[in-house]
Formats: C-alpha cells, sequence, structure tokens
C-alpha cells in the first residue's frame, strides 16, 4: 500500500510537501502527526533479501548497505535510504534502520500487552518527536485518539493491575503504572478503525511529554504473520 488517505474528518493528521516542512511545521491546533509521502525508487525487495534472515531484527549501518550485490535497482533503494539518514542526522537525530523479520512478544504479558504490537504512544520527559518510514513490507498503523482508549483507564483491567500491584489505587499504584508502561497502551473502541502509515511516506509524530500541547500519536507494528514480507524500517 503505498498511498495514505487520512480518515475522514480526521484533522490531528496533516501532510506535508517537503522535508523542511516536515522538520519545522509545530504540533499545534490538535495535529500531532504529520507525514511527507514519496514514491519509492528502486528494489527494496531485492535489499532485504540480500540482508537474509538470519535474525529477528537486523540493524543494518551504511557499510553493510554499501557491501550488498545489489543491481542498479537495489542499489537505488539503498541510496534513497541512506539519503533519508542523512536528512534525519542534520536533525541531530539517531535515525536506524531495521530488517525486521519479527519482533519479541511480552513475556508476562497480564492484563496489559507492552509489546509493539498493542497501541501505544512513546514518551519523553523532555519535547521529542518519533520519526518513522516504512519501506518493504507491512506498515505501521494510526488509531484516532477518540477511538482508543487507556488500558489502564478500563475498569477491568484496572481493577485486576491494583490486585497485582497488592496494594491500593493511590499515587505509588499511579507510579507503578508509569514505571511498567502500562499507562502507554490503548484499547481500540468497538467502531475503530485503524489506519495506515503507508510505504514510503516519512512520519514525524508526536510524543507524549510534560507540557505537550497536543495528544501524542497513538501506533502500532503491524503483526508479523506466516508468508510475509519482512520490515524494512526507519525510525529515530
Amino acid at each position: 500500500m503505498n498511498a495514505f488517505s487520512s480518515p475522514p474528518d480526521y484533522k490531528r493528521i496533516k501532510r506535508v510537501n517537503s522535508f523542511s516542512e516536515l522538520a519545522s511545521t509545530p504540533f499545534e491546533a490538535g495535529v500531532n502527526a504529520l507525514f511527507w509521502p514519496r514514491p519509492l525508487p528502486g528494489d527494496f525487495s531485492e535489499v532485504v533479501a540480500q540482508l537474509g534472515s538470519d535474525e529477528e531484527i537486523i540493524t543494518v549501518d551504511e557499510a553493510r548497505l554499501l557491501a550488498l550485490p545489489v543491481s542498479a535497482a537495489g542499489r537505488d533503494a539503498i541510496e534513497f535510504l541512506l539519503a533519508d539518514q542523512r536528512l534525519l542526522r542534520e536533525q541531530n537525530l539517531d535515525p536506524v534502520i531495521n530488517c525486521i523479520h519479527d519482533y519479541p512478544r511480552d513475556e508476562n504479558p497480564g492484563p496489559v500487552t507492552t509489546d509493539v504490537f498493542s497501541f501505544h504512544a512513546d514518551s519523553a520527559t523532555v519535547e521529542a518527536d518519533t520519526w518513522l518510514c516504512t519501506y518493504h513490507g507491512p506498515t505501521s498503523e494510526g488509531l484516532r485518539n477518540d477511538e482508543a482508549q487507556r488500558r489502564v483507564d478500563i475498569p477491568a483491567i484496572r481493577a485486576e493491575l491494583v490486585k497485582l500491584f497488592g496494594g491500593e489505587d493511590n499515587e505509588d499504584f499511579r507510579e507503578h503504572l508509569k514505571a511498567c508502561c502500562y499507562d502507554l497502551h490503548y484499547a481500540p473502541a468497538p467502531q475503530a478503525q485503524p489506519f495506515s502509515f503507508g510505504l514510503g511516506n516519512l512520519w514525524r509524530i508526536a510524543t507524549e511529554w510534560p507540557g505537550s500541547s497536543v495528544p501524542p500519536c497513538i501506533h502500532r507494528a503491524p503483526a508479523t504473520l506466516p508468508g510475509q514480507p519482512p520490515r524494512l524500517l526507519l525510525i529515530s
């Protein structure tokens, strides 16, 4: 899926037309996600095939990419990846390119699963954004804020968490929720319609941090299913 169209009447997502606009546009007036759509040049499937499958998540550096024995189309894809890395590094960011065959699951999920397959918000102690782009394979998914509820605010789940905590629903318990990142995970409403981030679109999404004027962008990694191609993902 190369194209992206925001959900009807959803004003929290804004399309931009350049990297400079993506980097400089503030999150305001409720907007908590910006995306810059681009066509993907070259053959990313060839790059993924050459990276192999000996690990669940392969972190790829520039030297490894440039050493891959690929065709001219594969080389075009690699140059596109490296150009995106350079753009983000010029913003004093530290982007990482991963080839993902599978993500680790939450080994002790309890009443709230905290792995990347759960709808969640990223968080920071100071102002920060998350940048990401999928070049190959299943893409990230977003969830409208008005179609989501924090799992810790669902009475049955909260009661179970209090019981497991072994205390009361007080300040200590709330600190426990934060320490375990339970408060960052969301359940979709029954009528919710998650949306795809699309291939090739470079996104900048809002995180949860003290003083933010907009709610965080809720998102998740796509499920890794048998027979699906691996993901090639840039994230910072």
